[in-house]
């Protein structure tokens, strides 16, 4: 098995009268690392869909190993060893791994002889750079396992050139290392050829070779990664330079500041009736980012529920200011607790009424909204809507339709709008932020951290629940890591003094000793 080499020539694609991909031409050379930067819209997805066969390009050519081919369809990619691991798991969790392995191949005879099957499997695990326990379900497996997983199944169907898609998004920093270091060290052996969708500045300086970034459909730079910067990478994507949040310029909170969000020995059971968070304590003291870090199922969605009033708390105590927070409506209201929850067409949302209906959830019987008793002055409504639709750049921007049909990240942003919109008008007391810019372009990326910035210059009280380490490295005052319900390790300082990406990995991956946990305040 050799890395195949693969150029794309003047790639197009249209929808309706949309143009998705306008001539796009790259190379990636056989062994090596290229990745593949842009916005969301930029055309990425469309390009891969492309080249596996999943949306077959309108124009242009694809040439592998310097030979022309036709991609209509997945036959062709499969028998040239394109293939492609997604951002989302495709595994069958309640099967091994060795299953999950034979289950790709989609040629299974009706009998399958098992001794052959795993002495097979076994002859091909000793030959990879890591293995993982044939017998082993899938659901005992870390993120990080379970994405190796992924890649094994592509090299079992001896794929030549691999297409990854945010490969790092569920890993911890050290998982991610030992995952694109092993890519690594496959593309220097001249057995595989990988195309990286990221948005990741730094995995490209450290992992890749070259460079290539879309923006609105079209290729605007193409590059060796040694002969480029970040500045340079941004400005391609943007068309502008990106501009660093100044961070370290950033006022410190005052040693007396009130803490505004104080949490007490709370316990919250997950959907199983499984404790998920466990006599969890911590405190964010008024205009300071507390960041939350951990794994994706270490009781921060149940947390940040329970602080919402979308799930019971079985014992411990909230209290926002000093008094005691019940997290009913009535009490965000008065209390001025705004959040943005995580997946917030499910969480924050009602997909079935319109964006300006959603826009005034909180305060639909509330002046400007309410008059004379309990009719709803729709006008006032609607004139809210566009406002805040045009601060922050909802599409389409139309008050009127339904907020379920919106794409994912402008869910994000009317939601955004809606609480950071009411925060605007009077300085929020609590911001309880999770994952807030999870699937949103880098131009938004930036103007959500800003807003956060904002809040907290305010002096609101924010907590920032993120997988995103870079996210909370950025923005954090203090870092607090949550592992299996508890809080595990705090790094104070880190605006000022920076933090220990290594040790902060260690954390969340649970590589800690027992401890008690450590002081919030």
């Amino acid at each position: 098995m050799h890395a195949l080499e693969l150029e794309i020539i003047g790639a197009g694609k249209s929808f309706g009268g949309f143009r998705a991909l306008d001539a796009v031409s790259m190379k990636i050379r056989a062994g090596t690392i290229h990745a593949l930067l842009g916005e969301n819209g930029a055309g990425k997805s469309t390009l891969v869909k492309g080249l596996v066969g999943y949306s077959p390009l309108d124009q242009g050519s694809i040439q592998v190993d310097r030979r022309e081919v036709e991609i209509r369809g997945p036959r062709v990619p499969n028998q040239l060893g394109i293939g492609m691991v997604y951002q989302h798991f495709t595994l069958a969790p309640s099967l091994s791994v060795a299953e999950n392995l034979l289950l790709s191949r989609g040629d299974l005879p009706w009998r399958i002889r098992w001794p052959a099957e795993r002495a097979a499997l076994r002859e091909f695990m000793a030959a990879m750079p890591f293995r993982l326990a044939l017998e082993r379900p899938v659901s005992a497996l870390s993120a990080g396992e379970k994405q190796k997983l992924e890649i094994l199944k592509q090299l079992y169907l001896r794929r030549r050139l691999l297409i990854l898609d945010e490969p790092t998004s569920v890993l911890t920093p050290q998982e991610a290392d030992e995952v694109l270091g092993l890519m690594h060290a496959l593309t220097r052996r001249q057995e595989l050829t990988v195309l990286m969708i990221t948005h990741k500045f730094h995995e490209v300086t450290a992992y890749a070779d070259d460079v290539t970034v879309l923006r609105k459909g079209q290729c605007v730079g193409s590059a060796r990664v040694a002969d480029t910067s970040p500045a340079e990478l941004a400005h391609w994507m943007m068309g502008r330079a990106r501009e660093e949040q100044a961070v370290a310029a950033r006022a410190p909170v005052p040693a007396n500041a009130p803490p505004g969000l104080e949490v007490s020995a709370l316990t919250v059971n997950n959907d199983r009736g499984v404790a998920a968070v466990r006599a969890l304590s911590l405190q964010v003291r008024r205009g300071e980012i507390v960041g939350l870090a951990g794994i994706s199922g270490n009781g921060q969605k149940e947390l940040v529920e329970a602080m919402l009033g979308q799930r019971h708390a079985l014992s411990g105590r909230i209290e926002v200011d000093g008094a005691a927070y019940g997290a009913t409506r009535a009490e965000m209201r008065r209390l001025r607790v705004f959040a943005l929850p995580e997946e917030p067409l499910r969480n924050a949302c009602i997909p079935t009424l319109s964006v300006a209906e959603n826009m005034a959830l909180r305060s639909f019987d509330a002046a400007p909204f309410k008059r004379g008793g309990w009719r709803i002055d729709r006008g006032a409504m609607r004139r809210r809507a566009q406002a805040l639709i045009a601060a922050f750049n909802v599409r389409p921007p139309l008050p009127e339709r339904p907020i379920g049909t919106l794409s994912g990240g402008n869910v994000q942003r009317a939601v955004l709008a809606r609480e950071l919109g009411d925060a605007d008008e009077g300085a929020a007391n609590v911001l309880i932020v999770a994952n807030p810019v999870f699937g949103l372009d880098f131009a938004s990326v930036a103007d959500i951290h800003a807003r956060l910035l904002q809040a907290r210059a305010r002096g609101a009280a924010v907590l920032l629940v993120s997988e995103d380490l870079d996210e909370l490295l950025e923005l954090s005052d203090r870092i607090l890591v949550m592992t299996e319900g508890r809080i595990v390790h705090a790094v104070d300082d880190v605006a000022t003094q920076g933090a220990d990406r290594a040790a902060l990995g260690r954390h969340m991956a649970g590589h800690h000793a027992a401890a008690p946990q450590p002081e919030a305040a």
